[in-house]
């Protein structure tokens, strides 16, 4: 399991996952709430996960430049950089646009019918 975590699992949890995931799930909803496009999310979700990565090596001797942890570590901060942009985007839509849209589910939005 260190072997794709890099580092163990607490530490997995608490860094990756809690810290830098929590700050990746703020990026996301600052990128919807300025109406950016979503590809942004990427290359910050990927700095964060650089970040993380670093953070493991200066705080717990773990290996700097491993592929497989950073890739898993990208992989959840990308996970909940989208969570956090589309459930900020769901929201600014309906409650900017409430003619046109009604909420459909936590993450989505339909068009509103017309009333007769």
């Amino acid at each position: 399991m260190n072997e794709i975590l890099g580092e163990s699992i607490p530490v997995f949890i608490g860094l990756t996952v809690i810290l830098v995931g929590g700050c990746g799930f703020m990026m996301g909803q600052a990128i919807a709430n300025t109406w950016r496009p979503y590809w942004q999310v990427v290359p910050y979700s990927l700095l964060l996960a650089a970040t993380s990565r670093f953070l493991a090596f200066a705080l717990f001797e773990e290996q700097l430049l491993a592929v497989v942890p950073y890739l898993t570590a990208a992989v959840v901060v990308l996970g909940l950089a989208t969570l956090g942009f589309r459930l900020t985007q769901a929201d600014l839509m309906v409650h900017q646009y409430p003619w046109l849209y009604e909420r459909s589910g936590l993450l989505g939005w339909k068009d509103r019918q017309a009333s007769p």
